[in-house]
């Protein structure tokens, strides 16, 4: 479930300091939509309906927003919007994509993009923008290796263009959907296309891949594959600028003394777990669900047909779960693991995307620059809104 985007003449907080609903039982509450639902807020209630096959996300591509959702979060033929069989086909047809030797792959490829950036920076020399020489070009050229986008000819697909169908594709609120239709239509076009060139002509990225696998089983309607594609593209790019730049926000606006020591791989990898956790990807962590037949929660029995409110952002906070909180040492282990990328059919697919680029990103940037500091208060910086992820429109810096 998304929100509708903040009025930009109020001062938005970061979101790491969003408040979200104090974790307790199970309770009614009303949706942006007016829809009544069941705010489902403490973690093991929220794990268990994420994984509970009696809780469904089929038909609620309408449900919970105050206006139409995003195309990927909005449309019946997205991944998000499935269960039981059909949802069970797309999976299948990724993991099959997603094998290790792949992944393993791909690793370099991350790791050259994110040093190369880095070199960029240092080249160029303070002061500069980190949105634009860093979060949003690392994630790019990631997107674009990975999925074959970065060759001439019409495959070939620059920054700028990826990042409009991304806004477009992630775009909150039945207005802003009306706005960029046109994109996606042009974006779907664009992703069919391709789709047949990499069944002519395959090649080691992820959509020939993606594309392989699915004529393998051959139950996978092709409305369903481009819309997997496109939300790939759009999602895994926007995502990965999103969190990247509000953890960059975080640990340069608030955590300064912290910066140096994460050119560490070891405590870079517990920072990076502790920055997915507790920073949101936008400024509702809400996933509307509903329940098929009654459902026991946290010793609350939810009537079938019931609509839940499922707050992975309170969850993430619940001090039953998490007693240490936010700013406690980023080299301290989560006592649980995380809900950040949801859990049980829906875990997300990228997950293993996002905490390598992470990873890679903060030891290297800190590597090369562990002087960096922010030069305008995190207060005062200026955000990209109007989607389903909310990030700084610019990071000045210098070192």
């Amino acid at each position: 479930m998304s929100t509708a985007a903040p009025d930009t003449d109020t001062p938005l907080p970061p979101l790491h300091r969003l408040p979200f609903a104090p974790a307790r039982p199970p309770h009614p509450t009303t949706l942006p939509d007016g829809t009544p639902a069941w705010l489902v807020t403490r973690y093991h209630d929220v794990r268990q309906a994420l994984g509970d096959p009696r809780v469904t996300r089929a038909d609620l591509h309408e449900v919970g927003a105050a206006g139409a959702l995003a195309d990927v979060a909005g449309n019946p033929a997205s991944l998000f919007n499935q269960d039981g069989p059909a949802h069970r086909r797309l999976r299948a047809t990724i993991q099959k994509a997603f094998t290790p030797r792949a992944i393993d792959t791909w690793r370099p490829l991350i790791a050259d993009a994110v040093q190369r950036a880095v070199d960029a920076l240092v080249t160029a020399g303070p002061p500069t923008d980190l949105v634009t020489g860093f979060t949003r070009p690392v994630p790019f050229t990631v997107t674009a290796r990975l999925m074959g986008l970065d060759d001439t000819g019409p495959d070939r697909v620059d920054e700028e263009r990826l990042h409009r169908w991304g806004l477009a594709v992630l775009a909150q609120g039945s207005d802003r959907a009306g706005e960029h239709s046109d994109a996606i239509a042009e974006f779907s076009g664009y992703t069919a296309d391709l789709m047949n060139r990499r069944r002519r002509d395959p090649g080691d990225d992820l959509v020939s891949r993606i594309v392989l696998a699915a004529d393998q089983d051959g139950s996978v309607p092709e409305e369903s594959l481009v819309h997997l594609v496109c939300g790939l593209a759009a999602s895994g790019n926007e995502s990965v600028v999103g969190i990247l730049g509000n953890s960059l926000a975080y640990l340069l606006g608030e955590r300064p003394g912290h910066w140096a020591v994460l050119a560490d791989p070891d405590t870079t990898e517990l920072a990076v777990e502790r920055l997915l956790h507790f920073i949101p990807l936008g400024d509702s962590e809400t996933t509307v669900r509903r329940a098929a037949e009654p459902v026991e929660l946290g010793g609350v029995t939810i009537p079938a047909g019931a609509v839940l409110a499922v707050s992975i952002g309170s969850a993430n906070r619940d001090p039953a779960a998490y007693p240490d909180g936010l700013d406690a040492d980023l080299d301290l282990p989560l006592a649980t693991p995380t809900l950040a990328f949801s859990a049980g059919p829906h875990y997300c697919i990228g997950a293993w995307r996002v905490r390598l680029e992470m990873r890679e990103s903060l030891r290297r940037l800190a590597t090369a620059l562990p002087s960096l500091r922010l030069t305008t208060p995190v207060d005062r910086l200026p955000w990209q809104l109007g989607t389903t992820t909310r990030s700084p429109a610019a990071l000045p810096v210098t070192w």
